[in-house]
């Protein structure tokens, strides 16, 4: 049975997110809460520009989340919170694409919901075909280059902390990276013409 002890650091207080995390292991729900509060944004934005779905991309985050509090005792603190929760949106997203369930290939066109209309139709429809494009060239990266971009680039996920994750250097991570937008701007160059 969960302590329900009031822990040290009391969920609205404002602590780190480890510090939510260690309150959450003691049974303060209100500290799980919380950290999805403060967490929630950045892991659906990564989901969405993997999927290019904001209706899929809440259910990647539902899932993100039940996977890391199932996890929850594997966590041992050797990256930030959110390197730990961007890599589980990243093998939820991964394992969405092998699953039987999924509702779609991943080469069909989405359509994403515009949320001003300051742009014309045309500026917005070119937005989203160059986003569309420059995902999907992401997608077909090698896996190392692929999950490097999307790291750094989609999870806000700093260079130190991808090769910590890697087992890399920092400089490898920056090679990698260098790599990968070099066959992107190949990639979509060629989509372009």
């Amino acid at each position: 049975m969960a302590d329900t002890t009031p822990s040290r650091v009391p969920a609205r207080s404002g602590g780190g997110n480890r510090e939510l995390l260690a309150a959450y292991r003691r049974g303060d729900r209100a500290a799980a809460e919380l950290l999805v509060e403060r967490t929630y944004g950045a892991v659906y934005a990564a989901a969405c520009k993997l999927c290019g779905d904001p209706g899929r991309a809440e259910d990647l985050t539902q899932e993100t989340y039940r996977k890391a509090w199932q996890s929850l005792g594997r966590f041992e603190g050797r990256s930030k919170v959110s390197t730990w929760l961007y890599r589980i949106t990243y093998t939820t997203f991964l394992n969405s694409l092998r699953g039987a369930d999924r509702e779609r290939p991943l080469g069909e066109e989405v359509t994403a919901v515009v949320e001003s209309d300051d742009p014309t139709p045309e500026q917005s429809a070119g937005a989203r075909s160059r986003a569309e494009a420059t995902r999907r060239a992401v997608l077909a990266l090698p896996d190392e280059l692929r999950a490097t971009v999307a790291a750094h680039y989609w999870g806000d996920v700093p260079i130190r902390d991808i090769a910590r994750e890697a087992g890399i250097t920092p400089v490898a991570v920056r090679k990698r990276l260098k790599r990968a937008l070099a066959l992107l701007a190949s990639d979509l160059e060629e989509t372009r013409a």
